[in-house]
């Protein structure tokens, strides 16, 4: 049943039952807190630890409660007794020596500055199944241009021999025609050669004979 302090309604939720719950620092909670988004009611629960609690149980009785959402620490003031919160429930209990727990600020920063001392840069990351696609499709695409590399490579390297073959065969033609047109001549000097020594060797007969005959007739 709602509470009223002389005759006024200080507010719709069963303020009782929120009182009971005996909310203090150091209190695991999670808050379930109705939230109006494009003329819809929507529930957002926001779970952390309970740094402070402040006006006891009166009317504007607050909590703070503080939570790390992605290595970023978000503290939220909640009126513990306002309609927009739907729902409060207690997770876990601690027995903290403080009213309150704002050290815990100082404490976290200076336990991520050790973590950001120790830590290194480092570059991991899965691989998707589309960014696979791609990478297999690059490395065909670059298979095949090296394939189409060495294949020409290769055909110039075959046109090259056989263009040196090609010459090659054209200096053996050309040689042995060189050497068909000098053998004749080579003959025929030879030939020449014989003849001028015959004719020599007649001369020299035929004076032989000339001077034996001129010694006979003496």
């Amino acid at each position: 049943m709602n509470t009223a302090t002389a005759g006024v309604t200080i507010s719709p939720v069963n303020m009782e039952d929120r009182k009971n719950l005996g909310l203090k620092a150091g209190d695991t909670v999670r808050v379930h807190q109705k939230i109006q988004d494009k003329g819809k009611t929507r529930i957002q629960v926001f779970e952390g630890v309970v740094l402070a609690r402040k006006h006891g149980s009166e009317a504007g009785a607050t909590f703070t409660v503080r939570k790390v959402a992605s290595g970023v620490g978000v503290e939220k003031i909640f009126p513990l007794y306002s309609p927009n919160i739907d729902k409060i429930e207690i997770v876990k209990r601690a027995k903290v020596r403080r009213a309150k727990l704002y050290f815990i600020r100082e404490k976290v920063a200076r336990e991520i500055k050790r973590q950001m001392r120790r830590m290194h840069l480092a570059s991991l990351a899965t691989e998707s199944e589309a960014e696979a696609a791609l990478r297999a499709a690059a490395e065909a695409e670059e298979a095949a241009k090296k394939a189409e590399e060495e294949a020409a490579k290769a055909a110039k390297a075959a046109e090259a021999e056989a263009k040196a073959a090609e010459e090659a065969a054209a200096a053996e033609s050309e040689t042995a025609e060189e050497s068909k047109e000098e053998a004749p001549a080579e003959e025929a000097a030879e030939e020449a050669k014989a003849e001028e020594v015959e004719a020599e060797a007649e001369e020299s007969t035929k004076e032989t004979s000339e001077e034996t005959d001129e010694e006979k007739k003496d």
